[in-house]
């Protein structure tokens, strides 16, 4: 299975199969969804995480709900089951409001199908979604190549959290263009933040670098303002769990820091945007819901504690950059300002789009 044909969730023989992303990097473990329970408990547990990746994984939970029992109050009991999971990221909530909505406007005889139908045009969907932003940030990764003073014109690129395909329903956001350069013969390097305390960077992203052959190294989350410092980063890529209109960006614990390092180093920041992760309703930056995890992903490691007994600890999944530190977002659409009128210029139809299953 190269990385490029990666499929974290999938249907087989009727059965809907994720990748069990926390056993990874060790063991690649395919696990069954029989339920919406099981598909609730998989989104909880980061079994499957990547706000593209959830909010697929969500609709096949409400595709299973309906199978077992497509009663109004099963809807109602599955989407808010599946909606008090994670609250951050902004595909989850657009995705089960819009089915939630359709479903109550069919008869209980229909709604197994139609969220079936549903949940899989929305993966096929998110693939061709980071295929085009793949081809659209390839455009920039060729620029630099370019530009590059290094020997064959390799660039160096700086990642953080992992968006990539184990973080959709394939390919990925931010790692697409990377993935498009290196098919493209582009000589390129990327520097992986480990992005405690979850490691989602040194587990999983590196995880999919090797797969695919791309040369990388993993660096502790603090290291990045030193590469930059040193000229050893030519752009820093990330991917979004929601962005607002206004071109702000709320992505994992750390970005922030990272986009105002490479503001003082002179560097281009870029964020890989899905148009479904476009939070058109959102318009104030502190209104975002910051999900708080268990401490003791802070406090422990493989069961070895990490901190003094009694000590508190905080565990903040996400930050938001603002918009001014953003170069550009790089959209299946193009690539725009973040900006509001960066964003209406590439979907007109703004907030128009919330509350539908697609998101375009």
């Amino acid at each position: 299975m190269r990385t490029s044909d990666l499929r974290p969730i999938f249907v087989d023989a009727g059965v809907v199969r994720i990748i069990d992303q926390t056993r990874l990097p060790s063991e690649l473990v395919l696990r069954s969804l029989a339920s919406v329970d099981e598909a609730a408990e998989a989104i909880r547990s980061m079994r499957v995480r990547g706000a593209p990746l959830i909010g697929v994984t969500a609709a096949f939970g409400m595709a299973l709900a309906m199978r077992s029992d497509p009663s109004d109050e099963a809807v109602d009991a599955a989407s808010s089951l599946l909606l008090a999971t994670r609250p951050t990221g902004v595909n989850l909530r657009t995705v089960i409001t819009g089915l939630r909505a359709e479903l109550g406007n069919l008869a209980p005889a229909g709604r197994h199908a139609h969220a079936a139908a549903v949940a899989e045009r929305l993966r096929e969907e998110d693939v061709a979604i980071n295929r085009a932003i793949g081809e659209h940030g390839l455009v920039l990764l060729r620029e630099l190549a370019g530009r590059s003073r290094r020997p064959g014109g390799r660039v160096e690129i700086l990642t953080h959290c992992n968006a990539g395909a184990l973080a959709t329903a394939g390919l990925g956001t931010a790692t697409a263009p990377i993935y498009r350069a290196a098919e493209a013969g582009i000589d390129l390097h990327v520097w992986v933040d480990e992005t405690r305390p979850r490691n989602q960077g040194s587990a999983l992203t590196a995880w999919e670098l090797g797969r695919a052959g791309i040369p990388h190294t993993v660096v502790v989350d603090n290291a990045g303002g030193h590469l930059m410092q040193r000229g050893l980063v030519d752009v820093c890529v990330v991917g979004t769990d929601r962005t607002l209109a206004s071109g702000d960006v709320c992505n994992k614990i750390g970005t922030y820091l990272k986009a105002l390092a490479a503001d003082d180093n002179g560097l281009p920041f870029y964020v890989a945007l899905p148009g479904p992760s476009i939070d058109w309703e959102t318009t104030d930056p502190a209104a975002i819901p910051i999900e708080e995890r268990d401490g003791r992903e802070v406090a422990e490691l493989g069961g070895t504690r990490l901190v003094p007994p009694g000590t508190p600890t905080a565990n903040f999944g996400f930050d938001v950059t603002p918009a001014r530190l953003v170069t550009g977002l790089i959209t299946e659409r193009g690539v725009c300002a973040a900006s509001a009128d960066g964003l209406r210029g590439l979907y007109p139809e703004g907030s128009a789009s919330a509350g539908r299953t697609t998101g375009r």
